[in-house]
């Protein structure tokens, strides 16, 4: 290696003006340098190549051949500055040691936004010193003002992170697109969600990490679909910033942590049980619902408010009617022990007199349109105004109001709808083109694609900054649905509107993970799901889980049934109760690992390869995770429980321990060797617990028969913890001799230890334990069993495990719909069609409806559709819903793939001796093609009709979702021989005569790289309707209209594929 440790007193000419600054910088700190070092590039799986490169920390000013580039820093003008340039990056070490910064070139280091990501967006633009070089570097390209990055790391690489995603834990082979968006219901091949993290985590072969972020708030594509290559790209100029490669990936998540800020602390009482519904529609149903937990004895602290509390929908207004007087409300519930979450939209009805409307006008906060009129969009409330988080007088506006609201009794508050959603668009959200008049230091003037997917969070900023502004003595708590990098500061969050299914159960697992690795540790699913109807056996299940997320809410939409723990009968209701009492008492060792993350930025929860990174089998396992050195084993199958599932153990010792609450829907727990937990009593809300309660340690000893474990303790709430007001206790286990001895080995803080009683507790293995009881704070000692004796209580332990599992109440394995309240229960299970290229899911008692279209090559899953509407729907009219869609079929035929072809047939009653008749079939000679062959039939139309029915036409809906609007569109050759293609802006057309397609038409997503081809019988079909809708687009084929007899059915016949445009 080569160094130049000194540089010219002056800055080369061809320096913009931020890299003189940078020069000068680098000077007056000696550090300037030139460095020849071999730098690793991976251009390939299979090849490794190692390039010389010149470098200057900061500057590409020497190229491979040792000649200058020069750069044209004329153009400094970040808003317009195009850039034309392609391959390796100028670098700089930034932040600490083993963080790099990664810039296409001089100019488009000097064309780069500030960070919005970066808790100080400054620290970006420093240097640090170091001489450590970069082991990955990637290449840029930047055409045309998009610029694309590629990093290829080496085989055996696995890609994890990428924020609030749908699908499975490791990545590879996923791609995703950064742009917030409304996406209720989504699958697991949904490509943008309510947040974005353009970041993704990977872990070397050797267990190493490495953690790479695009620093861009526009819309960007993470693309890992091939193997040990990380790619993205997205407008305009933006630097990489890579963190490691470090010895593991909670060293990644750490340094990722001290660049975009840690998350806030939460008070105590969030980390209790929350419920809430879309709505609790007064205050006497809050009421009741909070008394109903404490009757049955189900813990909880907090029960939410939608948006049903409002007068009419206005922002920071209260029903008079339903809520007359939130303050007595405010003052039953803390009585009972309760907290209050209440929900806050951006969309603000625009109302002249409505005080929010006025005060926001009168203060020019809202989002403008390109005419610079204020944009108005329809949102709940109808029309409304937006206010324009991007500008400080818009934030402090906003806070005040919280402010305000906070003196009804508010104890947190719940951002919803801030992607931003707005209704009746195709987009779901505002026009791209939309204007903010930003802050400088945010990136100043922009129109809405530079600052949509932050709008999330500047809202949740701005209600954080209100909540701290009301009191200064109280945390606050803020749930945001939207989101981007750097929200944890902020705000918690939930995985948005998922749906009541076992697939979404699964997937909360791994999107709770994903937003961990991702920096934000305080998340959690809508438990029981959001859309639809949950079983009491998925209800159950979903709720063991769910207990053990950092954030545990139960919440469903509106005409669902009731989701509260005991809707579901006994059997689901003592499950509840024995999950949340496990939370409860686990809340001690929760509350720990959230200091450490609001003072470390370590992880709160965990993949289970965290606790062997080297280890391959552990990198995609999706059914357990880690809480610290809990491991949490958990079946997500409603076939089998949690004691049937052979679990992929860590190596090492993990002991199983219970509270003699072991059960088939719960979870199985284990605790790492080594380990020391904090346990606390069983209680209803956090607020019952007392200093002066038994506290146990639960502890199990490594190889070397040692345990370390911490404890944090303060007020739970207010911010005395910062100056000192708190007490963090390490405990430690020590075997010495044939005697065990636990005592504090270190105190930190200036708040006095308690006098209470210490329950130790000594997993031994199987479930086995010994225990012993002292005070907190003096040493214990007692004896340890001999080998035997330890050999007898782990057989012991076992026996009772089996006992506790076999007395068990299991929860009935039954699927129902509940269409009114009070209903009958009637037993209803999805048809699962598996087979070639697709799995298929119908509901043949509601229309026969098709649920799900999941194309398994490519991931996607094509349909928009709960089990009581979207989907794939047939009509047996003109009128939208009209006979055949909501009906119950009976099943015909069912045939298998010994059959030679996975078929189903099924008809339904539409009345007047009318039956409509559907086949769904996936052929073995084509297993590509999922066809379908439908026809309406006469089965008994009276004489005196001549024999033929009344007028009927088969008419084809299905709802399929957008993954992507921008760049969808639907082409196809009409009759006429004209090319055509129809893209989201034209709304609803009609497509007749020569104008329909030619027997195929294909919905083209061009972002994904497919496109969905649909082909049917033109003669069969006389009209082809297109209907784009928020996030979706219907494409209906429609019979002729005429009666129909035993001889003269109407038929309609197509088939649907997916191809690749490449």
């Amino acid at each position: 290696m080569e160094r130049i440790s000194s540089a010219p007193a002056t800055a080369p000419k061809f320096l913009c003006d931020r890299s003189r600054k940078l020069y000068s910088l680098y000077r007056s700190r000696a550090v300037f340098s030139v460095i020849r070092q071999p730098i690793r590039v991976f251009q390939s799986r299979s090849k490794r190549r190692f390039r010389s490169s010149f470098l200057i920390r900061g500057q590409s000013c020497v190229n491979n051949r040792g000649e200058r580039r020069s750069a044209d820093a004329s153009g400094s003008d970040m808003e317009t500055k195009e850039v034309s340039s392609f391959g390796h990056p100028i670098f700089e070490p930034i932040l600490e040691e083993g963080i790099f910064r990664f810039d296409c070139s001089i100019a488009d280091r000097a064309a780069a936004f500030p960070s919005l990501s970066f808790m100080d967006a400054q620290k970006r633009e420093i240097p640090f010193p170091s001489s450590r070089m970069p082991e990955y570097v990637p290449s840029f390209e930047q055409t045309s003002g998009q610029q694309t990055v590629v990093i290829y790391l080496p085989e055996g690489s696995n890609f994890y992170g990428t924020g609030e995603v749908s699908g499975p834990l490791e990545r590879t082979g996923r791609r995703i697109f950064t742009w917030n968006s409304d996406a209720w219901g989504y699958g697991s091949g949904t490509t943008s969600l309510y947040q974005s993290h353009p970041w993704v985590l990977a872990l070397l072969p050797d267990g190493r990490a490495l953690g790479i972020l695009a620093d861009t708030t526009r819309r960007c594509e993470v693309d890992l679909r091939e193997k040990c290559k990380i790619r993205f790209a997205a407008s305009g100029s933006y630097p990489i910033i890579s963190f490691g490669p470090y010895e593991s990936p909670t060293q990644v998540l750490a340094c990722l942590s001290r660049a975009i800020g840690t998350v806030f602390m939460p008070p105590k009482w969030s980390l209790g049980y929350h419920q809430c519904r879309w709505s609790y529609d007064s205050d006497k149903r809050v009421l009741e619902i909070a008394q109903t937990f404490r009757h049955k004895g189900v813990p909880c602290d907090v029960i939410w408010m939608d948006i049903d509390y409002m007068d009419g929908f206005r922002c920071f207004t209260f029903d008079k009617e339903r809520f007359p007087s939130q303050k007595c409300l405010f003052r039953d519930l803390h009585a009972q022990g309760f907290n209050a979450i209440w929900m806050l939209d951006p969309g603000i009805k625009c109302e002249p007199g409505y005080f929010v409307y006025d005060s926001g006008s009168q203060n020019d906060v809202w989002v403008l349109k390109e005419t610079q009129e204020p944009y108005v969009g329809d949102v709940w409330p109808g029309p409304c105004v937006f206010p324009d988080y991007t500008r400080q007088e818009t934030r402090q506006w906003w806070a005040k109001l919280v402010r305000d609201f906070m003196e009804n009794g508010v104890d947190g508050i719940w951002n919803d709808m801030n992607e931003p959603a707005v209704f009746r668009v195709v987009t779901k959200t505002m026009p791209e083109s939309n204007i903010h008049r930003g802050d400088p230091e945010l990136g100043g003037y922009q129109n809405h694609s530079y600052y949509h997917n932050v709008y999330g969070m500047l809202m949740a900023r701005s209600t954080y900054e209100g909540m701290k502004m009301y009191s200064g003595e109280r945390r606050p708590f803020v749930l945001t649905r939207a989101g981007f990098i750097g929200s944890q500061r902020y705000a918690a969050t939930w995985t948005g509107d998922n749906l009541a299914n076992w697939e979404h159960l699964h997937m909360s697992i791994s999107m709770v993970l994903q937003l961990s690795l991702s920096g934000q540790p305080l998340s959690g699913p809508d438990i029981g799901g959001f859309a639809g109807n949950a079983s009491p056996k998925l209800f159950g299940r979903w709720m063991g889980i769910g207990s053990m997320f950092p954030f545990s809410r139960g919440h469903t939409e509106t005409r669902t049934v009731d989701h509260e723990p005991w809707s579901f009968g006994e059997e689901c209701e003592e499950v509840c109760r024995l999950a949340l009492l496990r939370r409860y008492r686990l809340i001690p060792h929760l509350y720990t690992l959230f200091y450490k993350a609001h003072t470390q930025g370590s992880p709160v929860l965990s993949p289970t390869f965290f606790a062997d990174p080297q280890d391959p089998l552990l990198r995609s396992v999706e059914n357990s995770f880690l809480m610290g050195p809990i491991l949490i084993c958990t079946s997500t199958v409603p076939e089998k429980g949690s004691d049937e599932i052979d679990f992929v153990m860590p190596k090492g010792i993990w002991s199983r321990f219970d509270f003699d609450d072991s059960h088939p829907d719960l979870p199985i727990l284990y605790l790492q060797g080594g380990s020391i937990v904090p346990i606390g009593p069983a209680i209803q809300h956090v607020r019952e617990a007392k200093q002066s309660d038994e506290l146990s340690l639960m502890i199990a000893l490594d190889e070397s028969g040692q345990a370390e474990g911490v404890l944090f303790e303060d007020d739970g709430d207010g911010y005395g913890f910062i100056h000192g007001n708190y007490l963090l206790t390490h405990y430690i286990a020590k075997v010495q001799s044939s005697s065990i001895s636990l005592k504090v080995l270190k105190s930190e803080g200036l708040r006095q230890r308690p006098k209470r009683p210490l329950n130790v507790q000594i997993l031994l293995g199987g479930g086995a334990k010994i225990q012993a009881r002292g005070f907190d704070g003096e040493e214990i000692t007692f004896p340890m069993p001999s080998k035997a004796r330890i050999s007898e209580l782990v057989a012991e332990g076992e026996k009772q495990f089996k006992k506790l599992i076999e007395k068990a109440k299991c929860i009935p394995d039954i699927d129902y719909e509940v269409t009114e309240k009070g209903a009958d229960i009637i037993s209803r299970t999805p048809i699962k069609m598996e087979f070639g290229e697709w799995t298929i899911q119908i509901v043949p008692w509601i229309g026969g409806r098709i649920i799900s279209m999941n194309h398994i090559p490519s991931g996607f899953q094509w349909l928009q559709s709960a089990i009581e509407f979207g989907g794939y729907e047939e009509y047996s009219g003109t009128d939208y819903r009209s006979a055949g869609c909501s009906e119950e079929y009976s099943i015909i035929r069912k045939s298998t793939q010994e059959d030679g072809e996975v078929s189903l047939l099924m008809e339904g009653d539409i009345g007047g001796g009318l039956r409509l008749k559907r086949q769904v079939m996936i052929p073995r000679g084509d297993p590509a093609v999922f066809h379908i062959s439908s026809s309406i039939i006469a089965r008994s139309v009276g004489a005196g009709s001549g024999g033929f029915s009344r007028l009927v036409r088969l008419r084809v809906h299905p709802t399929f979702a957008l993954l992507q609007t921008s760049e969808v569109y639907i082409s196809f050759t009409s009759i006429d021989g004209k090319k055509r293609e129809i893209w989201p802006e034209s709304g609803e057309i009609f497509l007749d005569g020569s104008l329909r397609p030619d027997g195929e038409w294909r919905l083209v997503d061009v972002c994904a790289g497919v496109a969905l081809v649909n082909q049917f019988n033109v003669h069969e079909v006389e009209r082809c309707m297109i209907h784009w809708g928020p996030g979706t687009v219907n494409m209906e084929l429609w019979s002729e209209e005429r009666p129909v007899s035993k001889l003269s059915p109407l038929s309609v016949s197509h088939q649907y594929k997916v191809i690749s445009l490449s």
